[in-house]
């Protein structure tokens, strides 16, 4: 089994999170136009597009893209806030949920509505305002080690309340919510399957339960996970993403026909990220022309196998790696980015102090 990077993943990894496709018609990324310039793309670390993707706005619109990669999510929108007004990319692409609440608080970005956007469902749309723009979205789920509950002969879990049986002690890694993205959804994920009453107590049994916590999600997966890049691990149980199994079967060598891991499907919570044009930017008729672009049939098509997340307009047809592996589960956890803005760092806190202190 090849080791592989969230940067790889996403690229994932991660999220991040995906074969390229002809140009389109220029209804379908903007319309074509002589501008000239420069604009400035800020993203987490896991963005990355097929190469050659970029060079299409380029030669459709005569913009050249400076891509500044930020570290992760969090990060890259405490910088925007650190620059409000005085911003240094003209587009952020890589908010979620979990940080949308903080951004639009602190009035980040300027109104647009894309062209395409009638193409996404309502349901990924993630702001009535046009502030954000939905591009991807992406599950984060418990994944499972195939070969390891085979061989045990143990049952896999079905559900988030399976994980603290006593079968399960020692096995499942998770990611820390204050420096992780997949760690933070796990943690929200938990609090809409147990509320507000309940979810301490389970994460006090989990840790009861012998959980482990890392940093981020490179540790967790490549490291302490046993299904996933590294032999050494002793972890059949880890958070990740409802997309590891393509990506298994994608860079495996020798080639393999079926995932090692599997995926959990009760136990997802549901990422949607998107695209933005920061106050104050350089360039912002370049910004909306990208903005049309990244939600255009070109970057569409390419996210599933570039960054391992699913594309959100749903007249994009997926690979049949994607089709045939990636879990698509129909039921999933999601929380109001209001509910998340408002108790996020409590939220935070308590766990830090049931699960590491």
């Amino acid at each position: 089994m090849t080791t592989f990077s969230r940067r790889t993943l996403l690229m994932i990894s991660a999220l991040a999170l995906l074969p390229l496709v002809g140009c389109g018609d220029d209804t379908d990324s903007g319309a074509t136009t002589t501008a000239s310039g420069t604009v400035r793309l800020l993203t987490h670390d896991s963005f990355l597009l097929s190469d050659g993707v970029l060079d299409q706005f380029t030669e459709r619109t005569g913009i050249e893209v400076e891509l500044i990669q930020g570290g992760d999510a969090g990060q890259v929108v405490n910088q925007a806030i650190l620059t409000n007004g005085n911003p240094q990319a003209d587009v952020l692409f890589g908010i979620d949920s979990t940080f949308l609440s903080r951004a639009l608080d602190a009035d980040l970005f300027v109104p647009y509505e894309a062209e395409g956007l009638d193409q996404v469902d309502e349901s990924l749309r993630l702001d009535p305002e046009h502030r954000v723009t939905p591009i991807t979205y992406g599950d984060v789920c418990l994944n499972y080690d195939k070969a390891w509950f085979a061989e045990q002969g143990v049952p896999v879990p079905t559900s988030l309340a399976d994980l603290v049986n006593p079968i399960y002690e020692d096995r499942l890694v998770v990611e820390n919510p204050a420096t992780s993205s997949p760690g933070l959804a796990f943690l929200l994920a938990s609090i809409e399957a147990f509320g507000e009453d309940g979810w301490e107590a389970w994460w006090s049994d989990l840790r009861a339960n012998g959980v482990q916590v890392t940093e981020g999600w490179e540790e967790a997966y490549n490291t302490a996970f046993s299904g996933g890049g590294a032999s050494e691990g002793t972890r059949p149980l880890v958070v990740s993403y409802a997309s590891s199994p393509p990506a298994e079967v994608l860079y495996a060598d020798p080639p393999i026909t079926e995932s090692p891991v599997g995926v959990i499907d009760a136990s997802c919570y549901r990422q949607v990220e998107g695209a933005g044009i920061l106050m104050g930017a350089k360039n912002e008729a370049g910004a909306r022309l990208l903005i049309d672009f990244l939600l255009g049939e070109e970057v569409q098509a390419d996210v599933p196998l570039s960054m391992f997340v699913f594309p959100v307009r749903a007249d994009v047809e997926l690979p049949e790696l994607f089709v045939e592996h990636a879990a698509t589960p129909e039921d999933v956890y999601e929380m109001p980015a209001a509910d998340i803005g408002a108790h996020r760092e409590e939220w935070i806190d308590q766990w830090t102090d049931l699960v590491l202190r």
